[in-house]
């Protein structure tokens, strides 16, 4: 018996599929938590949207409740609180046992919540495919669907669906979405001069540290060849305080802040990047980048819901084009949609 918590239409397909489940469904946080201090559950799915800024006490709250195990069913955008989450400690036990990304199919959410699996704080998933353990040969597959095997980033696949959904969820909630397309300049040239495997290294390090440049919340990707892309997005207590300061301030703009925001983390990354030698195996490679200076550069383009497009493609399109402007305008350089920046 299965305890499901939460709108149902914020994490399935096919909620139909539910009247004929082994899942008993409670909308509301007080009749849950009840039925889960009466009854005895095999495990409890917990639909984090809607509840983001209580879900820590919630949870807690049902550990206290249930023995059962605990799976959070999140947004693409909630991924990276699902996996804080599904790390922490509660009274000696993972405060949540895993989670899946949403949306999701009934009968394969209920495949997931009667496979008996460790959690992913206890026993970590063998990133190998000849792992004996069936589990790890599914999380293998699962990992390969959305991440790019070169560089660890997310990959196309995933950038353009995270898009989708943190654009509908900053229709509902007001927020604000800005998309970086950025490539290294004259990547051929490094491939060209040094072969594929130090073309391999470059995208690497152009990872690792744009990774580090980003906010946890942001997403990083890579989406073919040497094109990269950043999802920048207001998490929901980031946007509350922007929200309210914008009422204090009423020349602030929501709409204009976070491009500006965004330029920041990518000037950082420029800068960083002119910082950093690009490293070929074990030695610092000179000659690597314009005129033999050593380092990397990159061009990009930045695009902003709503201000610059409504929709996925819209904002590709839009972000591509301010990304070709870079590039004829010298290099080296981030463009807004229609202007240098």
């Amino acid at each position: 018996k299965i305890l499901l918590v939460g709108d149902i239409r914020r994490a399935f397909l096919d909620t139909a599929s539910l009247i004929k489940s082994s899942f008993e469904v409670h909308s509301e946080l007080p009749e849950a938590i009840e039925a889960a201090s009466k009854n005895h559950y095999s495990a409890i799915a917990i639909i984090m949207s809607g509840i983001q800024t209580k879900l820590n006490s919630v949870i807690k709250t049902f550990r206290d409740k249930s023995r059962a195990r605990i799976i959070l069913l999140a947004q693409m955008y909630e991924e990276p609180i699902a996996i804080r989450l599904a790390g922490s400690a509660y009274n000696d036990k993972p405060l949540a046992d895993d989670y899946m990304i949403c949306p999701v199919e009934v009968n394969n959410l209920s495949e997931f919540m009667n496979t008996a699996r460790p959690s992913r704080q206890y026993a970590p998933v063998q990133d190998n495919y000849t792992a004996v353990n069936p589990e790890s040969r599914i999380r293998y597959l699962e990992k390969l669907a959305t991440e790019d095997d070169l560089t660890g980033l997310k990959n196309r696949r995933y950038i353009r669906e995270f898009t989708k959904q943190i654009i509908e969820y900053a229709e509902k909630e007001n927020g604000r979405v800005t998309l970086l397309l950025f490539d290294i300049d004259d990547f051929k040239k490094y491939n060209d001069l040094y072969g594929h495997s130090a073309g391999d290294e470059i995208l690497r390090q152009a990872a690792h540290l744009m990774l580090r440049c980003c906010r946890a919340h942001d997403v990083v990707g890579r989406i073919g060849g040497d094109e990269f892309a950043v999802v920048f997005w207001d998490d929901p207590s980031i946007l509350k305080a922007v929200i309210e300061q914008s009422k204090k301030n009423e020349r602030r703009s929501i709409d204009t802040d976070h491009p500006h925001e965004a330029m920041l983390i990518a000037k950082r990354f420029i800068s960083e990047l002119e910082k950093t030698p690009a490293l070929i195996g074990d030695k610092n490679e000179a000659g690597l980048g314009p005129d033999g200076t050593g380092v990397l550069t990159i061009s990009g383009g930045l695009a902003s819901y709503p201000r610059d497009g409504s929709t996925v493609q819209e904002l590709f399109d839009q972000a591509d084009k301010a990304l070709l402007e870079a590039k004829r305008s010298g290099k080296n350089r981030i463009y807004l949609v229609g202007r240098p920046a």
